[in-house]
Order: structure tokens, then C-alpha cells, then sequence
């Protein structure tokens, strides 16, 4: 008979498996999940929303539905949480901000209707940074989501509350969002896996489209939805569940050319794949490049790759990056909840909303842009895969926005994210395996990139990888301590 602990530590294939064989009950299942949720909570700081009641419901139901024999979706029974960015119907969606702390949804985001549509179990709303502006899991409304490997360190954001609850077992899989890294973010600093797909494959309504909604409706033509999971199979079920077009989002594209659950499949031999341990310009910390070089020699030791060093050839992006965003963002309505919510909108956001943006700022943003895909493009003509850091530092301490200084370089507040924007500027698939430990044991993230609409071909990566390196038995020692 599994216990508590077992069922936490399955992954979602299997849970799934095993729910539908009648082997476990969902609302077995399910208890055990917020049992162990009701435990780790006050520490971590996961969950903004959590409703036993409504996921006991539904589990009961899905039960009915199994014992009569009826079809269930590939997620039945299977509990999750899901980004507080992301609109759940009848769930309170606070987006990390005070200005919708009593905000309810009157329907669902598209990818929650398919993975309820899939008999997955909401859970609860997971922590985020306001309107995910930060790569943290600092926010004005709740106490900053704490890394499950090191409670003093950040477990990173936006999707702050997913990266720790995985982490954990509160669910084997959870719904991120990723605008600027805030997937691979979180999987990275809490060593787990997370895929943004190709933009468009994903499609996202009300999210980052409705325009009633100041902050919400942002990031558009930069975000990306996807999964953060323990293995890259379960990423792959995810997204055979939520992928696909939907005429709401005009961003959308059809994705029946990848068979999501078979992609994890096949070898890497002949594969060309290129490693920039620093995109030719970026401060990288010593100990993620000692990690990320190792975990690179993998490719070409144990999978059959050619691995060559080398750029991809754009400039420096940084300064585009907040520029972008605003150009996304609705800064009036921004600007408005500012001033009415005073103090109680996060500083960092406040100063880049008082900011006297200029059109040239602007639209020198959107030219660099340009700039960075056309260099992309180039370099994939001659590579099938680039590899780098996923981060450039591991995680740190609570109260910043990342580190002021990197290798001993000066640097800005966000500027260890100068491996994952650039390809929320691209668009391309892009993932993030666990690569290994600091020397005191902080998780450090490999990042796999592969040409636009090449997910396929980042997955069957990714697992070749997970399979030379597996991962998934390492769980953070808070678990231990507390008998978990």
C-alpha cells in the first residue's frame, strides 16, 4: 500500500498510470497532496490560493467516473497548482498584486480548460511576484516564496510557488509562465525540469490579452506557457494536453506536427550542437560555469552530439529588455493602480512605471530585437542545438533583485537573466535541465535551445540528457528534516 511519502514522490506518468488502474483513488491521491501541502506551506511559502474543498470534489468525482468505467482524461486525478498569473474560474487570481487581491475569475484561462478538461486537479493558485515583473518570489501581498534546497535563498519567480511546490512533491507538475525565464527560472534554482515551447504553441487568453485588466494584460508577444516538472516525460504529457491552436490568442499556431508523449524518444548521434558558456559577453559565476561545463561534455561523451564552442553573434540585449516589456505593458492603467495603491505596489516596479519612457527607448528596444533574431536564425543554420547556463549565478538571498555584482563585475539588478530573455525576444523553444550542485549544494541549471518550432528536437535532447544524468532521485533535504 503507498504512503503519503510514495505518492508525492511519483511522477505524474505514473500517478496517472496507477489512478486509472484503480491501483490509487484521486481523492487518496489528493489528500495526501495537500496533507503534505498543509506541512510545507508555512515554511516555503508556496501557495497565494489553496481549495481542498473544491480538489476534493472534483477528485470524488473523477473517482465516480473511473468506477463506472468511463473514459478520463490523460491527467486524471493528477493534483497541481497553478501560476497565480494564470486565470482559474472561481479561484481568486491575485496576480502578486494588492490592486486584485479579491479578484475571481468568471472563466478559466485556455490551458486550464484543457488540463481540467485532461482530469487534472487544481490544487491551488502558486505564489508570484507583482504581475511577474521580477524573477524572484518576493511579493507585496504574502512573504517571499523560500528555495526548498536553502530557505534563505530565493527559489526564483515568476513562477516562484511552482518551482518550490514540484520541488517538494505538492503536485509532480505545475503551470508556469515564461515572459523573460520565469519557467526555467524556478526549475533551475529548485533542480527540476521546465520547457517553454515556441511561442504560439501554448495559446494564452484572458492572459496577457484582456485589456481591462492593467498589469495582466502585459508581456504579450514575450510570454510563453508551460510546464515545470521532475521529469522531462511529464513535461512532454503536459504539453501534449494544453498545446494546440485556439483562435483567442492571435499568436497562436497549430502544433499537430509534433507527437508530444513519442518526442522524448530517440538518440542524439549526428546531432550539431553548439555551447556558449557566456553568449559571448555575459558575467557568468565561476561555479555555474565549472557545473554547466561538465554537464556539457555529457553531449558529446555520452550521446553522440558534436559539440562545438561558439556565439551566437548578437550584441548585448540587456538594455532592451525593460523597454520591451513596457512596450507590452498597458503603463497607463500601470500607472493609475500606482497611485492608488501607493506603498503597497512593489518598489522595483514602481520605479520602472515612474520611469519617462521616450519613443526612441521604445523603439530602439523592438530594433534590437529584430537584431537578435536575425542572428539567431544565422547561427541555427549551422547548429541544431545551443547549450549555455540557464542562470548566471545560483540562487540567492531573499531582498534582492539579483545579485549587484557577478565575477566580480558590476552589474545590474536583472542581469543574471542574460541567458533565458533573449529567447523570449526569439521565441524559441527553450528548456532548462538540472546540471548539477554547487559546492554547498545549490541546484545549477543547464539551458537546451533549439531552432523556432524544433520543440520536438529540445525534448528528445533534454531526455537523452536525463537519461546519461538523472536527476529525479534528489530531493531537497527539507523533506528529510521534517519526515516527508
Amino acid at each position: 500500500m503507498a504512503t503519503n511519502s510514495d505518492i508525492c514522490r511519483m511522477d505524474t506518468i505514473e500517478l496517472a498510470r496507477r489512478i486509472a488502474a484503480k491501483e490509487l483513488s484521486p481523492v487518496e491521491v489528493v489528500d495526501a497532496v495537500l496533507d503534505r501541502l498543509d506541512r510545507l506551506d508555512p515554511v516555503l511559502h508556496m501557495f497565494t490560493t489553496v481549495v481542498p474543498d473544491l480538489a476534493r470534489q472534483e477528485a470524488k468525482r473523477i473517482e465516480a467516473e473511473i468506477a463506472a468505467g468511463r473514459e478520463v482524461g490523460p491527467l486524471a486525478g493528477v493534483p497541481t497548482g497553478v501560476k497565480d498569473l494564470i486565470y482559474t474560474k472561481g479561484i481568486r487570481t491575485a496576480s502578486g498584486s494588492h490592486a486584485y487581491r479579491d479578484f475571481v475569475p468568471d472563466e478559466d484561462d485556455v490551458v486550464v480548460e484543457r488540463i481540467k478538461d485532461a482530469g487534472a486537479i487544481v490544487i491551488g493558485k502558486t505564489q508570484v511576484p507583482e504581475f511577474g515583473y521580477s524573477g524572484t518570489g518576493q511579493t507585496p501581498i504574502a512573504e517571499p516564496t523560500r528555495n526548498p534546497w536553502n530557505l534563505d535563498r530565493t527559489s526564483g519567480g515568476s513562477s516562484a510557488g511552482s518551482g518550490a511546490a514540484v520541488a517538494t512533491g505538492v503536485g509532480p507538475f505545475s503551470l508556469g509562465s515564461d515572459g523573460g525565464g520565469s519557467i526555467r527560472i524556478p526549475a533551475s534554482f529548485c533542480g527540476l525540469y521546465g520547457i517553454k515551447p515556441t511561442m504560439g504553441r501554448v495559446p494564452l487568453w484572458p492572459g496577457t490579452k484582456d485589456e481591462r485588466y492593467p498589469g495582466v494584460s502585459s508581456w504579450e508577444s514575450l510570454e510563453h506557457i508551460g510546464p515545470i516538472t521532475r521529469t522531462v516525460a511529464d513535461a512532454a504529457l503536459v504539453l501534449s494536453v494544453i498545446a494546440g491552436f485556439d483562435d483567442r490568442d492571435r499568436l497562436s499556431i497549430p502544433s499537430d506536427d509534433v507527437d508530444w508523449r513519442r518526442a522524448v524518444d530517440g538518440d542524439l548521434r549526428g546531432v550539431r550542437v553548439a555551447y556558449s558558456p557566456d553568449l559571448g559577453y555575459a558575467a557568468v559565476d565561476p561555479q555555474v560555469r565549472a557545473v554547466v561545463d561538465r554537464a556539457v561534455t555529457v553531449f558529446e561523451r555520452d550521446l553522440g552530439c558534436t559539440v562545438e564552442p561558439a556565439d551566437p553573434g548578437w550584441s548585448d540585449p540587456y538594455e532592451a529588455l525593460l523597454p520591451l516589456i513596457m512596450c507590452e505593458s498597458d503603463i497607463a492603467g500601470l500607472r493609475r493602480l500606482a497611485d492608488e495603491l501607493g506603498d503597497r505596489m512593489s518598489p522595483h516596479l514602481v520605479g520602472v512605471l515612474r520611469t519617462e519612457w521616450t519613443a526612441e527607448q521604445l523603439t530602439s528596444a523592438v530594433v534590437q530585437r529584430k537584431a537578435v533574431y536575425n542572428a539567431s536564425w544565422r547561427f541555427f543554420r549551422s547548429y541544431d542545438l545551443l547549450l549555455t547556463p540557464t542562470l548566471a549565478v545560483p540562487p540567492f538571498e531573499h531582498g534582492l533583485q539579483g545579485p549587484p555584482t557577478i565575477d566580480g563585475r558590476d552589474v545590474d539588478g536583472f542581469y543574471w537573466l542574460s541567458f533565458t530573455f533573449p529567447f523570449n525576444f526569439t521565441g524559441q523553444p527553450a528548456a532548462t535541465v538540472p546540471a548539477g550542485f554547487t559546492e554547498d549544494g545549490l541546484p545549477v541549471g543547464l539551458q537546451i535551445v533549439g531552432r523556432r518550432l524544433d520543440d520536438a528536437l529540445v525534448l528528445r535532447a533534454s531526455a537523452a540528457f536525463e537519461a546519461a544524468a538523472p536527476w529525479r532521485e534528489a530531493w531537497p533535504p527539507i523533506l528529510a528534516e521534517l519526515g516527508l
